[in-house]
C-alpha cells in the first residue's frame, strides 16, 4: 500500500474515524477522493479545511493544499470486505500523487 499503516476499521457498534492528508493534493482531487470513498457502503467523508489565519512563522507555499485533512468515518456495521475497496481507492490516489499520512484516529 502507498499510504502509511494505521488505516484500520472495526466491526463494532461504534463509528471509527480516520483523518489522513497528502500535503500537496489539490482541493479538487480531495473532493474526488471523498466522492469515490462515499460510494462504498458504510463510509462517510468530510474535508477539514486549513485555518484562514496563516501562521506568521510559516512561509507561503503556493502548492500547499487548502485542505488540512480528509476525515473518513466508518459506520459501526462497516463490512470488512469493503475495507479492501477503501484501500484500493486510497492506493490509486497515493500512486498518482503522494503517500497518505495519518493525522488522527478515533
Amino acid at each position: 500500500m502507498q499510504y502509511q499503516k494505521g488505516m484500520t476499521s472495526s466491526t463494532t457498534e461504534r463509528e471509527t474515524t480516520h483523518q489522513i492528508f497528502c500535503p500537496q493534493l489539490p482541493l479538487a482531487v480531495y473532493r474526488e477522493v471523498a466522492a469515490h470513498l462515499r460510494q462504498v457502503a458504510g463510509v462517510h467523508t468530510s474535508l477539514i479545511m486549513r485555518s484562514l489565519k496563516p501562521d506568521p512563522q510559516e512561509q507561503f507555499d503556493y502548492y500547499q493544499s487548502q485542505v488540512a485533512a480528509l476525515a473518513i468515518t466508518y459506520d459501526g456495521n462497516f463490512a470488512t470486505a469493503d475495507k479492501s475497496k477503501v484501500e484500493t481507492i486510497l492506493d490509486y490516489y497515493a500512486q498518482r500523487y503522494a503517500p497518505w499520512s495519518v493525522v488522527a484516529e478515533k
